[in-house]
């Protein structure tokens, strides 16, 4: 199991370097063809906020596995680094072509998919995590990734990123 995690890892680490290395390239990354997993190219047309994006065809998507604190919620606050999650999940994603992979389950109970969200390679629901914009938030049975995350969360947590260094 450490060696699958370790491969995953490896896997997405050296994706993130070719995000960061071509950031201004016409080069597409493309996730399944590197992972062998089955994934749904789409185009986002708007950020929700910072784990809830909307689609060109106006379905909405809810990133697997993370929660990111509440900038739009109707019935809550706006919490400690809402407002910056949403802001850096439309610098990720806005206007972009991603990739969508499923777990097992389809839809929330708000109808929203829920999808793990790659755009040009970068596994964005891990990104926010590691980089200190969400907490992991796995529920049964959409748990492909959650050691990936808990691992992201611990290093977000020690470096003491993002949400970590304000939200007490």
């Amino acid at each position: 199991m450490y060696k699958n995690i370790s491969i995953l890892i490896s896997l997405f680490l050296l994706i993130g370097l070719f995000f960061f290395a071509l950031p201004k390239s016409n080069v597409k990354i493309d996730v399944s063809e590197i992972l062998g997993i089955q994934t749904e190219r789409v185009v986002v047309r708007k950020v929700i906020d910072g784990d809830t994006i909307e689609l060109q065809d106006g379905r909405k998507v809810r990133y697997i596995g993370v929660n990111t604190p509440e900038s739009v919620h109707p019935n809550k606050k706006v919490e400690c680094f809402g407002k910056q999650a949403s802001n850096f999940n439309k610098k990720l994603v806005e206007g972009k072509e991603v990739e969508l992979e499923k777990d097992v389950s389809e839809v929330d109970r708000y109808g929203r998919l829920l999808r793990y969200v790659y755009v040009n390679g970068l596994f964005v629901n891990e990104y926010l995590v590691k980089e200190g914009y969400a907490n992991i938030s796995t529920f049964p049975p959409d748990v492909k990734y959650k050691d990936l995350f808990i691992n992201a969360e611990g290093q977000a947590r020690e470096g003491n990123k993002g949400l970590w260094s304000r939200c007490g």
